[in-house]
């Protein structure tokens, strides 16, 4: 988790914005496989929101997992 929010550091810094909601995105799926469900979400809402922005195909597949992750909360 440690090695991910330095990545999520790195992309912010850099203006990376794919990689911040690629990032955002791994960081919601370990919360979500640890139980923290409230987390998840929190990662995951503003990856849905940026990869939506760019209209990346990726948006799909994190609209699942918010999906999946509001379900079992």
């Amino acid at each position: 988790m440690a090695l991910f929010n330095q990545s999520l550091e790195i992309t912010e810094r850099i203006g990376n914005v794919q990689g911040k909601a690629m990032t955002l995105w791994w960081l919601g799926h370990l919360a979500e496989q640890q139980g923290e469900y409230t987390k998840a979400i929190s990662y995951l809402q503003p990856a849905l929101e940026i990869l939506q922005r760019l209209q990346s195909p990726d948006a799909e597949s994190v609209s699942a997992s918010l999906d999946r992750v509001i379900r079992n909360s």
